[in-house]
């Protein structure tokens, strides 16, 4: 038979590996929801033409992006169109490119386009995002074929 001391230790490390899950996830959701309104980068305004209207948006030429491709995962074959719009990419339904896949966060990623130049950043997600074999860390300028990993999820500009 065990001892009442033993009974009482066995029940202070009950409590306190169920304190430790409690923390931990609170952790995780304070971390999703900060991630949710991450700051964006800042996109400079388009230049007025003459007669006071926006300039029209830059279409992709023959070397210009047009389409980010999912190679690999559970989405393979889908494009989204590249309109210069910010692509947010994770599990949330508002999504634009919306991932089934484990490893993916619920913002997990955006994709911007900054004076033509279009730039991959990871939104704090847990798992990170990657270029190649490099880990995103901040804003990334990306370019033509360049593969981007979320998980299992493979996809690249073209």
């Amino acid at each position: 038979m065990t001892s009442p001391l033993a009974i009482q230790l066995m029940r202070f490390a009950f409590l306190a590996l169920l304190w430790l899950f409690l923390y931990s996830m609170v952790r995780v959701i304070r971390m999703e929801l900060r991630t949710a309104g991450a700051p964006r980068v800042p996109v400079p305004a388009k230049p007025k033409s003459k007669k006071g209207r926006a300039a029209a948006e830059t279409r992709p030429g023959r070397g210009g992006l047009s389409q980010l491709i999912v190679t690999e995962g559970s989405l393979a074959g889908t494009r989204v169109a590249l309109t210069g719009k910010p692509i947010l990419i994770g599990r949330a339904n508002d999504s634009t490119l919306v991932l089934t896949d484990d490893y993916a966060s619920t913002r997990h990623a955006r994709i911007s386009e900054n004076n033509g130049v279009w730039y991959l950043e990871d939104l704090g997600s847990t798992n990170g995002t990657y270029v190649g074999q490099t880990k995103v860390t901040g804003p990334l300028p990306l370019e033509a074929g360049v593969v981007i990993r979320i998980g299992k999820t493979a996809m690249e500009l073209r």
